[in-house]
């Protein structure tokens, strides 16, 4: 994006036409209510009629985690006090993701990784031409799910090579300057938007939908980028 998320919303030149739907997903990977708000749209898109798209855009939770990450007992202890503090919220989301077929195993996950090698890896399957929607699936099973470090470069060679990019490009876009260069100036445009919590939901460029929606209130936001219904506005403040 060349222009700040605040102007797109903005910019009606810019508004995809009628009955066509683009959505644009801000996004962290290690986010559980990232994964929470990507099934919810995958739901939803089921019920747009018409030509749709999906593209993903970079955001990391911790922008300040070390290379090789921490141990999720540190992360959770850094971050909340202790592990017991948060784990009433580990338990709702457990429970709101059998709803969305979603295993959440926080048992499993023993290192919280940084996840700007995994953000690198997104952006080249949009250069490719993959499906970074399903390529994101794959990434946030495996971690949320398998426990797997999804940072990790073989981890991310297998789980790429999934989706039809090869073991040379996965290592070439890790140690490409350029490519971690193109992903902190997306990261910052979306920083110096005021989003300052993912999911974001940007759709057709008019309206910003923040949270982990449920997915009748996604339909309706569809339906007024979409067809022009309401003003263009903020969905919703909430921020996770």
């Amino acid at each position: 994006m060349s222009e700040r998320l605040t102007n797109i919303v903005r910019t009606s030149a810019r508004i995809a036409p009628a009955a066509a739907l683009h959505v644009e997903v801000i996004a962290d990977l290690v986010c559980p209510f990232c994964y929470l708000g990507k099934r919810r749209l995958d739901n939803a898109m089921e019920a747009v009629q018409g030509p749709s798209d999906v593209s993903w855009f970079p955001y990391q939770l911790n922008p300040d985690m070390p290379n090789e990450g921490l141990s999720f007992d540190e992360y959770l202890t850094l971050r909340f006090g202790s592990p017991a503090n948060i784990q009433p919220g580990l338990d709702q989301l457990v429970a709101e993701g059998r709803e969305e077929d979603i295993d959440f195993r926080f048992d499993r996950i023993e290192r919280v990784p940084n996840t700007l090698h995994v953000h690198q890896v997104m952006y080249l399957a949009e250069a490719e031409g993959k499906d970074q929607t399903a390529l994101a699936e794959e990434l946030m099973k495996a971690f949320f799910e398998r426990g797997e470090n999804i940072a990790d470069e073989e981890i991310l060679i297998e789980l790429a090579g999934r989706h039809g990019l090869s073991p040379k490009d996965v290592a070439r876009i890790i140690d490409d300057e350029a490519a971690k260069q193109v992903v902190l100036s997306r990261e910052a445009q979306v920083r110096a938007s005021g989003i300052g919590g993912v999911p974001g939901f940007l759709l057709n460029r008019r309206l910003l939908m923040i949270g982990a929606q449920d997915t009748d209130a996604m339909v309706n936001a569809f339906d007024r980028a979409m067809f022009g219904e309401g003003n263009d506005s903020i969905v919703s403040p909430a921020l996770h």
